[in-house]
């Protein structure tokens, strides 16, 4: 990738030249994680990584995906093609531009005296396993962009929580927070247990037109997430929040009013889940009945636990909401009473109410 400047004064490479040298896409999920975010963005629909495998959406680039998931044909060390071998090719150089996308969070391999907690692949040279953290180390110098799926991999996640044995940490904690690309990009942190199919996808396509020259640089807000995703909290797009307004709170999971007494945190959460459902619009934590446990924020678990209490400040602003709720349904009640009523001048008789007047 280049800046506005360089690309002014070089000239744009021939169609077959640029057609010859896909964007490779380098799927490292062997960090601390469930993979759950790979089983996450099967459902994307907008767009569906059938759609940015195959390059099906316009101005695309040309992209060679490398994702344990979908490589179906190759064996990690094995097969129709050695699949670890794209990430030896892209440690050697031999692969530009290509984007690294890391899923699970990142142990620290420094604390102990033996072994390893977690890897990915084999040295050729040791026969050795690779460290996630080695990893990272060889490849984040040389990758175009590195995008951080999950909230394991984002800010550390559940392997990162307090008392944890192996020193967890999100992909920013490992290169830092100001951490830079060769191309000038920071680390993209897409966050969710598992994240947002959608929101995933999006961030992929975005990068890669990014990548083509075609997007500008991505927004993104003080914990590297896509402004355009987490610039509003769960509350702000939450199907159930007229009921907070109105003072009126569940005190069971069946019922259908704001969940924030059963221990919701989406009124400080940064999350679009709500208005963007899960999979084709429908579904999303709260929209289904289940509170808002903050799986996207970076203080996710420890600072907005225990789960299913109700949180801090909950009880003072519920109050508040409850006495000005009950002023506002009684005012609502009176203009319902009027406004739910047929005008008067809808009935049969010899006689115009409508107050229309002729002009002849």
């Amino acid at each position: 990738m280049t800046t506005a400047t360089e690309s002014a004064s070089q000239p744009a490479p021939a169609p077959e030249e640029a057609s010859a040298q896909p964007v490779h896409i380098l799927w490292m999920n062997g960090g601390l994680g469930c993979d759950g975010d790979s089983v996450a963005l099967t459902a994307a629909t907008q767009p569906s990584i059938e759609e940015i495998a195959l390059g099906a959406l316009p101005g695309l680039p040309k992209i060679a995906v490398h994702w344990p998931l979908i490589d179906y044909e190759c064996g990690p060390e094995q097969g129709a093609d050695t699949f670890i071998e794209w990430w030896h090719k892209a440690d050697r150089g031999e692969l530009e531009p290509f984007v690294l996308v890391v899923e699970g969070s990142i142990p620290n391999e420094a604390i102990k005296p033996e072994g390893y907690w977690c890897g990915f692949g084999n040295n050729p040279e040791t026969g050795q396993p690779m460290t996630t953290s080695e990893w990272l180390d060889r490849l984040a110098p040389k990758a175009t962009c590195v995008l951080a799926v999950g909230t394991c991999a984002t800010y550390g996640g559940i392997h990162a929580m307090s008392g944890n044995p192996t020193g967890a940490m999100g992909v920013p904690d490992y290169l830092g927070w100001d951490w830079r690309s060769k191309a000038g990009l920071p680390i993209v942190c897409v966050p969710g247990c598992p994240t947002h199919p959608d929101n995933l996808a999006e961030t992929i396509l975005y990068l890669l037109y990014q990548v083509a020259g075609q997007a500008p640089m991505i927004p993104l807000d003080e914990a590297l997430r896509p402004t355009w995703l987490f610039g509003n909290t769960v509350h702000e797009g939450c199907d159930r929040a007229g009921y907070y307004e109105q003072g009126e709170f569940a005190r069971e999971y069946d019922s259908p009013k704001c969940l924030v007494k059963l221990g919701c945190w989406g009124p400080v959460v940064k999350c679009n889940v709500p208005k963007r459902g899960w999979i084709n619009g429908v579904g999303g934590c709260p929209n289904v009945g289940g509170i808002c446990i903050a799986c996207t924020m970076p203080g996710f678990p420890d600072k907005f636990m225990p789960f299913m209490d109700e949180p801090p400040g909950a009880r003072v602003s519920t109050t508040a909401s409850g006495l000005y709720g009950s002023v506002i349904r009684t005012l609502r009640g009176f203009t319902a009473k009027t406004a739910d009523a047929e005008p008067k001048w809808r009935r049969k008789g010899p006689e115009l109410l409508t107050g229309y007047h002729k002009t002849w």
